[in-house]
Formats: C-alpha cells, structure tokens, sequence
C-alpha cells in the first residue's frame, strides 16, 4: 500500500511542476524584453486627427459656470449635485444628493424656511430642512434622512424634499441660514 501512495504523490507532484513551468513559460513569453521599461501606452489622436485643439477635460467638482457669483448653494438637476460656494466663487463642500420629484425650475431662490426636525411629505423622519421654493403646492427643500437613507423617491407622489446624506446636511444647515442664495441649474 505504501508503494501505491508514494506513485500517487510522485504523480501529482510531476504534474504540479508541468503546471507551474507552462504558466511559467506563458508568462515569459508575455513579459517585455527590459522589465524596467515603462509600459507601452495608446497615444492620444493628434489635434490633427481631430480636427482641432484638444478640448479641455471638464473638472466634475467644479461650480458649474453659470450658477451666478458671490456666497451661493447650487443645485445643478442634471448632475444631482449640490456645491456650498464662498464669496469668492470657490466650493467649500460639494456633494451628490437623490432629487425629488418635484422639481424647482432654473433660477435664483432665497432660503424661506428652516426646521431642525420633522416628518418628510414621504413620510421618514428628516432633519436639516432649508427650504427654498414651492412647485404645484409642494414646499421643495434639503433635507437628510434620520436613518441615513437615500432612496429614490416615489415617482407616483409629489415630494419636494432633496435628500442627502447626513454630514451633508449639517453642512447645509450650518451654511444656508433664512436669506440665502441658492441657485438652481438645468
């Protein structure tokens, strides 16, 4: 019995070294000829090829252009975004946000109303309302959930609230006081 059991080992072990000098020749062969050379990349099409200059590649944080000047919070619809921006136009806090599905249209608003905590039109229990605008009726505002949740709104109700997280809207409440400018973009 012990002569069988060392062939059985014999076996799997030739068959591991196989193993490991074909992944071992694969590799090779795959390998650049200087290691230390850096890697082959794509080059970029030519402004020639294109038709023109590069364009310049559109930083996603940043303000969007026009959302106006001085101290501002701007709520771009499409991006689902929302920048905190100081006097001098730079963003002190940026961050993504889950709409309602009432939407205010493009344009400058002023902070209306603020409530610490209360129940959303959705029903869940929000804190950090900075209220801005009224669509159809419904009141449209920041807001954070209590429980910390994001989810998307019931597209069949009409709610106003633009929820985000919660840090972000302590930061919201901390930053739009009754007043303030908020600036809607498309």
């Amino acid at each position: 019995m012990a002569r069988s059991s060392s062939g059985f080992v014999a076996g799997l072990t030739a068959a591991a070294v196989a193993a490991v000098a074909f992944l071992a020749y694969q590799a090779s062969a795959n390998a650049p000829a200087d290691v230390s050379a850096k890697p082959r990349t794509t080059a970029a099409p030519s402004s020639a090829a294109t038709g023109g200059p590069p364009k310049p590649v559109k930083d996603p944080l940043a303000v969007p252009a026009n959302s106006g000047t001085g101290t501002r919070v701007v709520y771009a619809l499409g991006e689902r975004r929302v920048w905190l921006v100081d006097a001098k136009g730079q963003a002190t806090q940026t961050f993504s946000v889950m709409p309602s599905t009432v939407h205010p249209a493009p344009g400058s608003y002023k902070v209306t109303s603020r409530s610490g905590a209360v129940t959303g039109s959705d029903g869940v229990q929000i804190e950090h309302v900075v209220r801005f605008a009224s669509v159809q009726d419904v009141s449209v505002g920041f807001s954070a959930a209590v429980d910390g949740s994001l989810p998307t709104p019931d597209a069949t109700r009409k709610t106003g609230g633009i929820r985000m997280k919660r840090a972000d809207g302590n930061a919201m409440w901390t930053f739009a006081s009754i007043g303030a400018k908020v600036v809607v973009v498309a």
